[in-house]
């Protein structure tokens, strides 16, 4: 299992072909949509920007994985949105707009696990590799 500082690396790797290319590349990722969201810490209070993708949209939601690759931990991203669900999220020739996050109740869930993993196995091999369930977490545009 990858560690943080992987994480952090390929995170800043992804971000700097992005920046080099001007944007032209780094938007999309193993066939999805990549999107850069910006918590506040639930530490410090500082916002915290990664880069992850998202296996499923509908409308103007868009649908991410707290997946970690498997980790028996949730990523830090989704720590910090379950204490503030007021999120930024900048998606390929969009300017960074706020959204709200939510959780996906347990019915969303067991209706949209199924699309996503048909379409992106990689996350029905996430899920084998931990005792967790994967969050799925809903990005709704703020009014």
């Amino acid at each position: 299992m990858p560690n943080d500082l992987v994480f952090k690396a390929t995170n800043s790797f992804h971000r700097a072909v992005m920046t080099v290319t001007a944007g032209r590349l780094g938007w999309k990722a193993w066939g999805m949509p990549v999107l850069e969201l910006t918590t506040v810490g639930r530490k410090s209070g500082e916002p915290r920007t990664v880069l992850l993708t998202s296996p499923f949209q509908e409308g103007d939601t868009l649908v991410i994985a707290a997946s970690k690759g498997g980790d028996v931990h949730h990523p830090a991203w989704f720590l910090n949105l379950q204490e503030n669900s007021a999120v930024e999220v900048k998606t390929k020739g969009h300017a960074k707009r706020p959204m709200t996050a939510r959780i996906a109740s347990s019915e969303e869930r067991a209706r949209l696990w199924p699309l996503i993993t048909e379409r992106h196995a990689n996350y029905a091999g996430y899920q084998k590799k931990t005792d967790r369930e994967i969050p799925l977490v809903l990005l709704i545009p703020a009014d």
